[in-house]
């Protein structure tokens, strides 16, 4: 019996031996399986982790993009684009697009967030080759000047100030931008001390003196400089910018003065600033003059001006201003003269900008002005909330008609033959044509334009008169452009092809009223309505009177009379002329930068 209950134990114990050695493989089992499972599903997590976030990463480009091409399409179509940025959210994830301006074109960056991957992208946006109206009005350095009740319906541009008096309002943005910086573009200072003189103010022959000058960069004049010393007491003298005559002499039209002040120049020759008044463009390549005026003379008090025949664009004279003028002794010698141009500062003063809480007022100063939007300006007072100082100044916009186009469409009226001599219309259709004399279109005419007309002299269209696109032109707008003046009065009508989108545009190349032929006489004078036209009078002045209208008007100075009104079509910032491509915003790159 004991031997039969040994061999039962030693059975018993290889059997838990042999559970315990299952178990141990069982573990070793579920522990290298554990440790397989870990080593694969680590880099399986790490993996889908990488293409969630790839997924977001591509979901906020995607979401970028989305916001850029809204705002581009906003601003391609003349649509309101936030001033303080624009958001695009979808599916609980947002975009910020930014859009700022920069040397006349337009930077777009939308920056999207989805889920905490951030993608940047970016757009420039430039003018598009050919004619686009992206403002109401659009004003060169000679400003924009509204008198009580007048405004405009859209918005206004200027490279100069826009004032406004009891009324005046502008129901989109204004923005008056500074002129360039301030230029010393012309000097003949050198050497000193100076090898000639001239004296005037000492006699009737030389109580004035004068320097025949040019400008090499078209912009406002700002002051003049002379190195001067004096002899005795002399009084305060005049000092003129005037235009040049025929016979090679300054004439009596006068652009600009200011004070040559007696108590700054001393017994010793130095250089004597004088600001003009106002701030008239001086075009770069013509010839003006700069005239000291005195009002007597005494050979005892007297003014000394250094000279030298180092100047190439002019020579001195001596006389008396709106008398003659003859040269100095010894002949011919040159002033010591400066001219500088720009560093003006622009304003806006006296005007309502905006309705509502819309439309915003940008420039350097604003006075005396109710905004209903954004107020961006360094300086102002008077107006009804406080300047936002974080924008910096405006810049100068360019005019949207180029030399070139001017060129093409004359070019093209040319090529459809000449009419010599003036045209007066009764009922007549003419164009593609160049006329060599003056266009009339008056009392109940009808004139079509059915082509591009280029007429030399000057164009007068009144009482009642209409001036229409052929219905050819469909959708496309028509040019009829002229070298002189242009006078429409007593409820003249202009109008397209009869679908929507055609205008006629009246350009006119007169520089009125600065050259000395035109009498002061503006480059257009618009009274009573217009209709579908836009005035264009790049070099020149625009003056509306009596309840006048436009669509769209550009001039280099612009004046609205008593209750006058300018009224902008949205269309007008893609307006297509038959003989030539249309304009409006062009992407000029569109990238990723972040």
């Amino acid at each position: 019996m004991a031997i039969r209950h040994s061999r039962f134990a030693w059975l018993g114990n290889r059997k838990v031996e042999t559970g315990q050695a299952m178990i141990l493989a069982v573990l070793f089992f579920v522990f290298i399986s554990l440790a397989i499972l870990l080593g694969i599903s680590g880099p399986v997590l790490r993996q889908v982790k990488i293409v969630s976030d790839l997924l977001n990463s591509r979901e906020s480009y995607f979401l970028a993009e989305a916001g850029m091409e809204d705002v581009v399409y906003r601003l391609k179509n003349r649509l309101p684009v936030s001033s303080s940025g624009q958001m695009l959210t979808i599916s609980g994830q947002s975009a910020a697009v930014d859009t700022v301006d920069s040397a006349g074109e337009k930077v777009v960056t939308a920056t999207a967030n989805w889920s905490g991957r951030i993608r940047k992208v970016e757009t420039r946006l430039t003018t598009g080759v050919g004619v686009s109206f992206n403002y109401g009005v659009q004003v060169g350095n000679g400003g924009f000047e509204m008198e009580n009740n007048s405004g405009v319906i859209g918005s206004i541009y200027a490279n100069g100030n826009i004032s406004g008096q009891s009324g005046t309002y502008v129901t989109g943005d204004a923005i008056a931008a500074n002129s360039i910086p301030l230029t010393l573009d012309q000097s003949n200072i050198t050497p000193t001390p100076p090898p000639n003189w001239i004296n005037f103010r000492n006699s009737s022959a030389s109580q004035d003196v004068a320097q025949k000058f040019q400008v090499s960069t078209t912009s406002l004049v700002n002051k003049a400089q002379f190195y001067i010393k004096k002899v005795g007491s002399p009084s305060n003298a005049t000092v003129r910018i005037v235009t040049s005559t025929d016979g090679n002499n300054p004439s009596n039209t006068k652009l600009a003065s200011g004070t040559l002040s007696a108590s700054q120049v001393t017994a010793n020759y130095s250089l004597v600033d004088v600001v003009f008044t106002s701030n008239p463009q001086l075009a770069a390549g013509t010839d003006y003059w700069l005239v000291i005026d005195s009002s007597t003379q005494s050979s005892s008090n007297y003014f000394v001006i250094g000279a030298n025949v180092a100047y190439s664009n002019g020579d001195a004279k001596v006389g008396q201003y709106g008398g003659s003028w003859s040269d100095p002794t010894p002949s011919p010698l040159d002033i010591y003269f400066t001219i500088s141009l720009g560093g003006l500062s622009a304003t806006i003063s006296g005007v309502t900008v905006g309705t509502g809480v819309s439309g915003d007022a940008w420039a350097h100063t604003v006075n005396n002005s109710t905004i209903g939007g954004n107020l961006y300006c360094q300086t102002g007072s008077g107006n009804n909330k406080p300047c936002n100082t974080s924008k910096p100044d405006p810049s100068p916009q360019q005019f949207p008609v180029s030399d070139g186009n001017i060129t093409q469409w004359k070019e093209e009226a040319s090529g459809g033959g000449v009419i010599n001599g003036d045209f007066t219309a009764t009922t007549s259709a003419i164009g593609p044509v160049k006329i060599t004399g003056n266009l009339t279109v008056t009392n109940g005419a009808v004139l079509t334009v059915a082509g591009t007309v280029w007429v030399a002299g000057n164009i007068n269209v009144s009482n009642n008169a209409q001036v229409k696109l052929f219905s050819s032109y469909g959708s496309n707008s028509g040019v009829v452009v002229t070298d002189g003046r242009v006078l429409i009065s007593n409820n003249t009508v202009f109008s397209g092809s009869g679908q929507l989108g055609s205008y006629i545009m009246v350009l006119t190349t007169s520089d009125c009223p600065i050259s000395s032929s035109c009498g002061g006489a503006r480059a257009i004078d618009i009274s009573n309505n217009a209709g579908a036209v836009i005035l264009n009078a790049q070099r020149g002045a625009i003056e509306f009177e009596n309840n006048a209208s436009a669509k769209e008007a550009v001039a280099y100075k612009m004046e609205l009379e008593n209750n006058a009104t300018i009224t902008y079509e949205t269309g007008l910032v893609n307006v297509n002329f038959s003989s030539g491509p249309s304009g409006g915003w062009d992407i000029l790159s569109w990238n990723e930068v972040e």
